[in-house]
């Protein structure tokens, strides 16, 4: 599987962050990109679509990041989820991993932090 071959989801509330995550995936060669705006609207994406990797923010509005990584992976327990959150705090991440997320990544995330991600889940499919 190549970069070009990916679909991902993107959740986030915030339309700049959804933005800049887009630019640098496009960067990468991903162009298979959704977007979606609260943690209730990934669940349901995730189940219509099937991304190979979410990123997905922990303060939304309708449903939190945590509630719906959890809701995710209990959906698929082969899920490929990245929170990606200026709230990093340790408990945050801990709840994150516990709820079954793959990585955490700290807003504003980086070129090589995105990179890195995208091949673990290419090597991970």
């Amino acid at each position: 599987m190549a970069e070009n071959d990916l679909k991902i989801l993107i959740c986030d509330d915030s339309l700049l962050a959804r933005k800049n995550l887009r630019e640098t995936l496009k960067t990468l060669n991903c162009q298979n990109i959704i977007e979606v705006t609260d943690g209730q609207a990934a669940v349901d994406t995730y189940k219509s679509e099937n991304p190979d990797i979410v990123f997905l923010d922990i303060v939304m509005p309708v449903k939190d990041g945590i509630t719906a990584v959890k809701e995710i992976c209990e959906y698929d327990s082969n899920a490929y989820v990245v929170m990606v959150s200026s709230v990093g705090t340790q408990s945050h991440l801990k709840e994150a991993i516990k709820a079954g997320a793959s990585d955490f990544m700290q807003k504003p995330a980086t070129t090589d932090q995105v990179k890195n991600v995208v091949t673990q889940a290419i090597t991970k499919r």
